[in-house]
């Protein structure tokens, strides 16, 4: 006859293994998606140490200076975006990689979308919103078809897309329609 476990046993081997398996889906959920720094709060709570961990986005705050009511706002100093609703309230922001062509700094009004072409990088995108002219080319908010981020330019190559994350291609696409204003700041 087997020798049978004590009840105690058989306890502490299910709670190991409920550990086990909560230690596993806690690390795959750390590895999933992260969200927008649009829910982040502008200000800091009572316990957020002096400086941030890198991992920790920027506040949604909408840059002074920006202009009033709904737009984009292009900082190119922190290759960032904000769509910034009515109320002059931030919606979303997020960072993006700028082409090599970069629009003076001031106002630009969208003046056409494409939903699908290749890139002046090769790369096919999506969601193209154009806004200004610099160095000669197009200057526009997109992503890429793959969600990649885009490659180095060729050499002494002038790419005027300044490229977006999958999802923020999207809501910019949604956002952006003709006539939006498109704010650049440095």
């Amino acid at each position: 006859m087997p020798a049978r476990l004590p009840s105690w046993a058989w306890v502490s081997g299910l709670t190991a293994g409920a550990t086990a398996a909560v230690t596993v889906l806690a690390m795959q959920a750390d590895q999933g998606p992260k969200p927008t720094a649009a829910a982040v709060s502008p200000t800091p709570s009572a316990s957020a140490t002096a400086s941030p961990s890198p991992s920790t986005p920027p506040p949604a705050r909408v840059p002074d200076g920006s202009g009033t009511g709904r737009r984009i706002v292009y900082s190119l100093g922190q290759k960032r975006v904000w769509l910034v609703d009515a109320s002059d309230a931030g919606r979303r922001t997020f960072t993006v990689w700028p082409g090599t062509a970069s629009p003076d700094p001031g106002s630009y009004t969208i003046g056409s979308r494409t939903e699908a072409t290749t890139g002046s990088d090769g790369v096919e995108v999506e969601n193209i919103v154009y806004f200004a002219l610099a160095d000669g080319v197009n200057v526009g908010f997109s992503n890429a078809v793959d969600g990649s981020s885009p490659p180095p330019p060729a050499a002494g190559a002038t790419t005027g897309g300044i490229r977006l994350h999958k999802a923020d291609g999207a809501a910019v696409w949604k956002f952006a329609t003709a006539g939006t204003q498109v704010t650049v700041i440095e």
